[in-house]
């Protein structure tokens, strides 16, 4: 076996079901097995995905024991030469799989490989590469010294933005969303450290390959990522959760570090549990969590059944009615939304899967970045419709 793919699921089963989808494609000239492990869903994931993906090994967790405890019992399985552990709410590419594979086996000295991600509008994810996170880079990204001199060796460590995101480059951190490992490594040093609930177990285990003599790199091919679908939706839980890891982190590797923030980062952590527990479910009520989506208008690009069902979905929901339709296939309009001149006023590119391949998609994507449009995605196969933050269903389910 060349390739395990192991994906742990929370409560995001139609993400994860486009996930699956993408990584049929990606992975079809590959020896590989896919392992989801689901810990302890809530939404009907297993019901709903087993029947659709037999040739899945699936793994019912009773209870969550975390992201890392997730992924050691899906590496417990895994069978493949390499290990990639990815999220649920990503679209991979054959572009990325077969890339990795080959790098990896051209470079034993490789550990782990990351990738291009990319965001909803098609720009890049600066998380896709970082830095080992030492006092000053910490200041940097706290003051945000980082992003106003990206291309700075000495303020944009913690991304390593002065990197070309179109060359192989060594790296220090390799994220967790898609972290390309080699098995023979994982043996040796071992898998995710499981005090590591959420967040900065990725950067744990980098620096313990780079520890250990191995290299940690990113590679320039793409995959898509809808960044926080697979985790809790609040910034201030997110805050919560990073601080409180970062503190495991600085504790293990960094005892003086540890020192050195152990009062801000505990003040830290008990201001947001505070806010997040007292305060705002005070002031906002107890739904303050609800997330209020703002109106879509799509550009919709695949066949005529797809753009028939996709104004059937939109007209259910009280969607704009003022979207454009443009029935054609990649082999027909291999530029896509290229081809359409005026984009104003629109909030998303909303892409048939069936008429257009993931790889096309997110190739166009990144020549329009950080305009109005976001990618959105339609399968007639499955009859949801996928954005960011919502999922339309043909049969209302």
């Amino acid at each position: 076996m060349k390739l395990s793919i192991v994906i742990v699921n929370y409560n995001v089963k139609y993400y994860l079901e486009q996930c699956l989808r993408s990584v049929e494609r990606a992975a079809a000239h590959i020896k590989h097995e896919v392992l989801v492990v689901d810990n302890a869903s809530e939404d009907g994931s297993m019901e709903y995905l087993k029947p659709l993906f037999p040739q899945v090994i699936w793994i019912e967790c009773k209870e969550n024991g975390g992201f890392s405890h997730g992924n050691n019992i899906g590496f417990s399985h895994a069978r493949g030469e390499y290990i990639l552990m990815l999220n649920p709410d990503t679209i991979v590419t054959r572009q990325a799989l077969e890339g990795c594979v080959r790098f990896m086996d051209e470079h034993p000295e490789a550990g782990a490989a990351g990738v291009k991600m990319i965001n909803k509008d098609g720009t890049f994810a600066m998380e896709s590469r970082r830095g080992i996170v030492k006092p000053w880079v910490a200041f940097c990204k706290a003051t945000g010294l980082c992003r106003r001199y990206p291309k700075s060796r000495l303020f944009g460590h913690y991304y390593m933005s002065y990197l070309d995101i179109e060359e192989i480059n060594p790296i220090e951190m390799v994220s967790g969303a898609f972290m390309f490992l080699r098995r023979k490594t994982l043996d040796r040093i071992g898998t995710l450290d499981e005090q590591f609930f959420m967040y900065w177990e990725d950067s744990d285990l980098s620096y313990r390959i780079l520890k250990s003599g191995e290299k940690n790199y990113y590679l320039p091919y793409t995959i898509f990522h809808y960044k926080g679908e697979s985790s809790v939706k609040s910034k201030l839980r997110y805050r919560y959760w990073l601080y409180s890891s970062l503190q495991i982190f600085f504790k293990k590797h960094f005892p003086l570090y540890n020192i050195l923030f152990y009062i801000p980062l505990q003040l830290s952590v008990a201001v947001l549990k505070f806010r997040i527990h007292h305060a705002y479910p005070i002031v906002y009520g107890k739904n303050w969590e609800e997330y209020n989506e703002p109106p879509k208008r799509f550009i919709v690009i695949g066949s005529q059944q797809a753009c028939d069902e996709i104004k059937e979905i939109c007209s259910r929901n009280n969607l704009t009615a003022d979207n454009l339709y443009f029935p054609t296939t990649e082999a027909e309009t291999p530029d896509g939304h290229l081809t359409i001149k005026n984009i104003e006023g629109y909030t998303h590119v909303l892409y048939d899967a069936e008429s257009y391949s993931y790889d096309t998609m997110l190739r166009l994507l990144q020549k329009t970045p950080g305009n109005t449009l976001r990618l959105a995605t339609y399968s007639t196969a499955t009859g949801k419709l996928i954005t960011e933050d919502t999922i339309y269903s043909l049969d209302n389910k």
